[in-house]
């Protein structure tokens, strides 16, 4: 019952995270936005969707239940929900699931944006770890979460080249911070 409930919630928050997404990427694209690393995108979303599979498969297959250690767990989980919304909401209109640059643009430096280069994807990262071990799902948490450092070892790097390349303060901006890091610029 619980788990059917997490599941729900996770599905739905992908859903509407991809109507947002569908919605920005009209909006980019209107204003001259171009999109860069779509090579990689059909990975992502297969990464993403089997991710969900695997976790579902695992946890009726394998009878899985909630972790005795769900009151550590789950802050974990509820935090990164916060951080997660916190950088969708401070990108706006610029917040995608595919990289879509408009050119000679100021980068977005606000919210976890002021402190991190790529606090999404550390949410993506520590989520894709957490949900799994909140059901005991071991396996999927193992799996997924090496497949996305792949992932994310090919994604980040096109990412910033594209923001580098294409927007009009991009080093200056977050040159001095960590990729997954929070850190105060020193000033």
């Amino acid at each position: 019952m619980i788990f059917a409930f997490f599941l729900m919630i996770i599905i739905l928050q992908r859903l509407t995270e991809l109507i947002i997404a569908k919605r920005n990427e009209k909006h980019l694209i209107g204003i001259g936005g171009k999109e860069h690393g779509s090579r990689h995108y059909p990975w992502i979303v297969a990464l993403h969707s089997l991710f969900l599979l695997s976790f579902l498969l695992e946890v009726l297959l394998y009878d899985k239940q909630l972790s005795p250690l769900w009151m550590v767990i789950l802050p974990i989980i509820v935090l990164t929900q916060i951080i997660r919304y916190w950088a969708v909401f401070s990108l706006g209109t610029y917040w995608n699931t595919k990289i879509i640059i408009v050119p000679d643009l100021e980068v977005v430096a606000r919210g976890p944006y002021k402190y991190m280069r790529h606090p999404n994807y550390l949410v993506v990262a520590v989520e894709i770890l957490f949900l799994p071990i909140l059901f005991q799902a071991y396996a999927t948490a193992v799996i997924f979460t090496l497949l996305n450092a792949v992932i994310l070892s090919i994604r980040i790097p096109a990412e910033e080249k594209a923001l580098a390349e294409h927007t009009a303060d991009y080093a200056l901006s977050f040159s001095w911070k960590k990729r997954f890091v929070p850190r105060k610029r020193e000033e």
